[in-house]
C-alpha cells in the first residue's frame, strides 16, 4: 500500500512511509507511548511485537532494496528504524474519524489507517470540495469521500483537462 500510495496517488518515491492514525485508546497496544499526539508531532517506535525482523538476507540488501523490506505489521507506516509520526484519534474531538476507526478494528482487528496529507507532490493541500475533486480526477485514486458522498472514478465523466498538471507546482 506504501508504494501503490506514493507512485498512483502522491508520485513520490516509493519508500517514503505514511503517519499512522490510531484509536487514541489503543495507541499503547501498537506503539511504545502512552500519552496523546492528535497533531501528529511525536514520534514513537511499533511495538516489539508487532515488528517483522529482517532475515540476514535482508540484511545484505542495500539501498532502495533494503528499503522495501517490511519492518512490521504495518509496513506503510513504520519507518526503517521502526519508529512513526503518530496521530491519536479521540472520540470527543473528532467522532466520525474516530467511528471509522473503530469499525476498521472491528472488521480487521487493526485499530490503524494511513494517514497523509490530501495533495500531491509539489501542490498545496486540498482546501475545498473543488480542490479534492480535482486531485481525485488527475490521480490514480479509485474513491473519494466528501461528507457523506462516495464517488467512485469510474462514475465520473472524463476529466477535461489537457497536458500535464504536473509540471503546474514547483517540485519540492
Amino acid at each position: 500500500m506504501q508504494s501503490t500510495m506514493n507512485l498512483k496517488i502522491k508520485y513520490r518515491e516509493s519508500f517514503r512511509p505514511f503517519a499512522p492514525a490510531v484509536l487514541a485508546e489503543k495507541v499503547s497496544d501498537w506503539f511504545d507511548m502512552d500519552g496523546e499526539s492528535p497533531y501528529m508531532l511525536l514520534v514513537a517506535s511499533v511495538r516489539d511485537d508487532k515488528r517483522v525482523m529482517m532475515t540476514r538476507e535482508q540484511e545484505q540488501l542495500f539501498g532502495i532494496d533494503k528499503l522495501n523490506v517490511p519492518r512490521s505489521q504495518l509496513p506503510a507506516i513504520t519507518h526503517v528504524d521502526y519508529s512513526a509520526r503518530i496521530q491519536t484519534v479521540h472520540q470527543a474531538t473528532n467522532p466520525r474519524f474516530h467511528h471509522l476507526l473503530g469499525e476498521f478494528d472491528r472488521l480487521t482487528g487493526c485499530p490503524v489507517l494511513i494517514n497523509t496529507s490530501f495533495n500531491v507532490r509539489g501542490e498545496p493541500i486540498v482546501g475545498a470540495p473543488e480542490d479534492a475533486y480535482r486531485c481525485f480526477m488527475r490521480t490514480e485514486m479509485d474513491y473519494l469521500v466528501l461528507e457523506n458522498v462516495l464517488l467512485e472514478k469510474s462514475d465520473q465523466p472524463p476529466w477535461p483537462e489537457t497536458g500535464d498538471w504536473r509540471n503546474e507546482f514547483e517540485l519540492d
